[in-house]
């Protein structure tokens, strides 16, 4: 992980942060889409979606609503697999809809959603700065299946003349250039503020203790797999060696209980 003075507006942890703030999140999510909104809430300070204890939560950066119910899902994505991100879009959008169910609501009444990723590397190689994914139908492209979803990618390193201006500004202040108005000036300083926040900056050290003591937790138990695997795979050579020597016989190892059915067939393979 970085150091807390070395993050900037890519990193999730700042982009959270600043979008807690409402004014500015509202005004960010009229300049990505293009437009007006009257009103954002935060159902939740942070949004975990968890909808069974077996499956993968997701966390997402900025979850809110607008004065009509859309939900808006806003995402900073610096990992470059792209079909990892197209899958992401998809397990997202399953799981707010589940959400959204579990909450009593009827089919016919879940929200209009909005997944938007906000990419820094090239995106499809088109050049393009915006993508936007609604469904149609193959045969006939003016219909379209409306489900009330779009996801949408942003990339920074977009060449084509194809957003606004104001949305360029965006996206090239994220990309690292200085802010070019008034809206990014107030977000720079936003940036500003979290990293000044003494509060905020031993919530991004505890985090990064976890994810270390994680890592480290992980990788004590990648060596005692293989340790037991290894002494797994010494245990069936010595048993070989002996049923090879004949110290022993395939009926006494099969009845001893000592080994379980894969270890014995292991045990006759040649």
């Amino acid at each position: 992980m970085k150091s807390y003075d070395e993050l900037t507006i890519q990193d999730n942890f700042i982009f959270q942060k600043i979008m807690r703030n409402k004014r500015i999140c509202k005004q960010t999510l009229e300049r990505l889409l293009d437009i007006d909104i009257k009103d954002i809430s935060y159902p939740e300070e942070e949004k975990v979606v968890d909808v069974r204890l077996d499956s993968k939560s997701i966390r997402m950066d900025v979850y809110v609503n607008d004065d009509k119910g859309t939900v808006f899902n806003v995402e900073m994505q610096t990992s470059k697999n792209m079909e990892e991100l197209s899958k992401r879009t998809r397990y997202y959008q399953a799981m707010i809809d589940i959400d959204l169910l579990e909450k009593g609501q009827d089919y016919d009444a879940l929200n209009n959603t909005y997944i938007i990723f906000i990419c820094t590397f090239d995106i499809f190689k088109g050049k393009r700065h915006k993508y936007t994914f609604s469904n149609l139908c193959e045969e006939d492209k003016s219909i379209k299946l409306e489900d009330g979803t779009i996801k949408m990618f942003l990339s920074t390193k977009g060449e084509k003349d194809d957003v606004s201006k104001a949305l360029k500004n965006f996206l090239d202040y994220v990309d690292g250039h200085a802010p070019a108005d008034e809206l990014m000036k107030e977000i720079d300083t936003e940036v500003m503020t979290v990293k000044s926040c003494d509060e905020w900056r031993r919530e991004y050290m505890t985090l990064e203790l976890e994810i270390k003591r994680r890592e480290k937790l992980a990788a004590a138990e990648g060596e005692a797999r293989g340790l037991a695997k290894g002494l797994a795979k010494g245990k069936i050579k010595n048993v070989k060696d002996m049923l090879k020597a004949g110290l022993v016989t395939l009926e006494a190892i099969k009845a001893s209980g000592l080994y379980s059915k894969q270890e014995i067939e292991a045990i006759i393979a040649p």
